[in-house]
């Protein structure tokens, strides 16, 4: 993983290093046991590498340089950006960090990064020194939340575009009658494929009580570049939402093959073994970043569709890669008892 230089604070959005637009990498991965799916999007149309190398020139619009190697590879790179935020509730300083970590992590092969839980605003009212019953302090909070169409998010789908990294950018999202909790995935060419509004907000917090929820969970179908696998679906779930088993049963239902999960919160060993289960019952993976200790305790995490532990953080700060093999992952699915195969809800009037 990688630990970042401190950043110059002096400037909001930094110049930005470009890596090439795709990285290459392994394919020997062991094959997984048993597994199965619901709707995946459909395969590409190539096996041999040459014809790989055309399809993915025509439709993954991907650079002439990208090697034959890459363009084999059936791996997604998820990056988990650990991050600890500006503890004054700088929303400058956040998207200056948080501009360093996407730019390691394509440097490190990402196609996707991850941020933890409403990253513009740090989650700041959790720290220390935060008053739910100062009306006043609560309000200053509630009013640093950012428009879907404004600097902060299109900063992001600046950024996405200039690295050829699709980027989940979570914030507190201006909204009527109430800001929401969202993340919004932003793909490789800049745009926004879908942004979600956390449902199961924690409302024994008074911040979160504050913030309007979302009323339906959504699947996209992402262009990670790589011709073997074609596009794949991207879904999303936020902090608690993982701790209710209807969020991923929904995101499969819909044909998701990753869940991307911003976290927010102290993690014990228990919720850590919950999310592991969301992977396995639903045949499906899962990936999950959450703040840096001392602020939270890390501990970001992802599992494949088997329940296998692909990357575990440990407190500290860094960039956390989960390699996804969609291949193996689609084959498991296919034969697996889980997920959707035999699921009889007719049969309990569901």
């Amino acid at each position: 993983f990688f630990l970042p230089p401190k950043p110059n604070l002096g400037i909001l959005m930094p110049p930005l290093a470009l890596p090439p637009p795709c990285t290459s990498m392994s394919t020997s991965t062991p094959p997984l046991g048993p597994f199965t799916s619901t709707s995946r999007p459909p395969d590409p149309p190539a096996a041999c590498s040459i014809f790989s190398l055309i399809w993915a020139l025509l439709f993954c619009k991907c650079d002439a340089s990208v090697s034959l190697e890459t363009l084999n590879s059936t791996i997604v790179k998820v990056a988990l950006l650990q991050m600890m935020p500006s503890q004054s509730g700088n929303a400058s300083d956040n998207v200056i960090k948080a501009t360093s970590f996407c730019q390691k992590a394509s440097e490190m092969g990402a196609h996707i990064a991850l941020m933890p839980e409403l990253w513009n605003v740090g989650y700041t009212a959790t720290y220390p020194g935060y008053d739910p019953e100062d009306q006043a302090g609560h309000d200053e909070w509630l009013a640093q939340a950012v428009p879907i169409d404004g600097p902060y998010v299109q900063h992001f789908q600046e950024l996405a575009k200039q690295l050829n990294m699709a980027i989940g950018v979570t914030y507190l999202q201006e909204y009527d009658p109430l800001p929401r909790n969202v993340i919004s995935l932003i793909d490789r060419f800049g745009t926004i494929l879908y942004t979600y509004a956390k449902v199961h907000t924690c409302d024994w917090s008074p911040a979160e009580a504050s913030t309007f929820p979302g009323s339906a969970f959504y699947t996209s179908p992402l262009d990670v570049g790589l011709a073997q696998i074609g596009n794949v679906s991207i879904g999303s779930m936020i902090c608690f939402d993982r701790e209710v088993p209807e969020s991923a049963r929904l995101l499969m239902l819909q044909g998701a093959e990753i869940i991307l999960t911003p976290n927010a919160c102290v993690l014990a060993q228990n919720q850590i073994d919950q999310f592991k289960t969301r992977a396995f019952e639903n045949a499906l993976g899962v990936a999950m970043a959450n703040y840096a200790g001392p602020y939270m305790n890390g501990w970001s995490v992802a599992y494949d569709a088997d329940a296998t532990n692909l990357v575990q953080a440990n407190a500290d700060e860094g960039v956390y890669m989960a390699n996804f093999d969609i291949a193996r992952m689609r084959s498991f699915r296919s034969t697996s008892n889980h997920g959707d195969a035999f699921r009889r809800p007719w049969r309990y009037g569901a």
